[in-house]
């Protein structure tokens, strides 16, 4: 006859302890009745054995209970986690405020750390180098300034451009198109795209010569189409394309079934902070969420929570770029583009795994 399963590796909460994932610290800690010591999830010290662990929502909890405070990874304190994000942090403001970008001996000496430890905590809170972050800030303010009607030549050099030659050198990678075809709507881009249906509706994939480009969830195929062909109203679209449409049957496979994961190469063409925004959304795991004030935190900007619903907003790659699993503080749906149905039914997918 098996056992009756132990509560607490009952509960998700403690696969989380087991990774000491960083993400969690603050969401709840666990105590040790053995030691007498509670810990944020985070806490590098040996584990536990689960029948002597309680996890518990906060310290206060932990310490009504008659725990105390671990003196390694102090719960009640800043974590490490969190003053890495503050470092982080500070080196994106330089990085935004700075006319070229700063080297990577710039920027760790301004953090008071050695190149190696900043340019590996940088990556790992941002999902970026500080070369990558600085080109994809770059490229935010060159968009701007063509899309504000600047000539090519102004742009560049308002972006921080030494040169013509330093921003063409890498202007497919920014643009994924030359600079006056981004001006004209596309013009002279080959997009690849399809149509599908999937248990949320129709679905439409679009892909450019960098990768995925549009993942859009709806009632209507029809309007799907329109939508797509007006945000590239000058580009090459090309449908009904066979090879093509094996990509779209894993993205409906993901849709489907949210565990097996979704590994696509993504066009990604945000700004600087949106990416940083929709990289920790690829981080959180399938039938969790997190709130836009959560987000904020570990980004290091825990004062842009209507920033990051913004750029969850602008979002143009459904289930790829999960936003639908980001809730208000309260824990209530808030704004999806591919609207509020869909995003319940997403999220309740993702949790059937766990229910069961």
């Amino acid at each position: 006859m098996d056992q009756a399963p132990i509560p607490t590796e009952s509960d998700p909460r403690w696969q989380l302890v087991l990774a000491r994932d960083a993400a969690s610290d603050g969401r709840f800690v666990y105590a040790v009745r053995t030691t007498g010591v509670y810990c944020r999830p985070s806490c590098p010290s040996r584990r536990a054995r689960p029948q002597n662990v309680t996890l518990y929502p906060s310290p206060d909890a932990a310490e009504a209970a008659g725990f105390r405070p671990c003196r390694r990874c102090n719960p009640r304190g800043a974590s490490v986690a969190q003053a890495n994000a503050a470092l982080v942090a500070a080196a994106c403001r330089l990085i935004e405020q700075a006319q070229t970008p700063p080297s990577l001996d710039a920027l760790a000496a301004a953090a008071g750390v050695s190149p190696f430890h900043f340019h590996r905590q940088f990556k790992a809170a941002t999902g970026l180098t500080p070369r990558a972050y600085a080109a994809a800030h770059r490229a935010g303010r060159l968009r701007d300034r063509l899309d504000q009607g600047d000539s090519v030549t102004q742009a560049i050099y308002a972006a921080g451009f030494g040169s013509n030659s330093r921003f063409y050198e890498g202007a497919d990678g920014m643009l994924g198109m030359t600079p006056s075809a981004w001006r004209k709507g596309g013009a002279g881009a080959e997009i690849r795209f399809a149509l599908g249906q999937c248990a949320l509706g129709a679905i439409l994939v679009a892909q450019s010569g960098r990768g995925i480009c549009a993942i859009a969830l709806g009632d209507d195929p029809e309007t799907l189409l329109h939508d797509f062909q007006d945000r590239f109203p000058a580009a090459s679209l090309i449908g009904d394309d066979a090879a093509f449409q094996a990509l779209v049957a894993r993205v409906v496979g993901f849709v489907e079934a949210p565990g097996i994961g979704l590994d696509l190469p993504l066009d990604i063409r945000g700004t600087a902070f949106q990416q940083r925004v929709w990289q920790a959304l690829r981080r959180i795991p399938p039938g969790t969420t997190a709130s836009y004030a959560e987000i904020a935190r570990r980004i290091g900007a825990p004062r842009a929570s209507r920033a990051v619903a913004g750029a969850c907003a602008a979002n143009a790659i459904a289930v790829a770029i999960p936003c639908h699993r980001v809730l208000r503080s309260d824990g209530a749906l808030s704004g999806y583009r591919w609207g509020l149905a869909r995003k319940r039914d997403l999220l309740d997918r993702e949790a059937a795994p766990r229910r069961k």
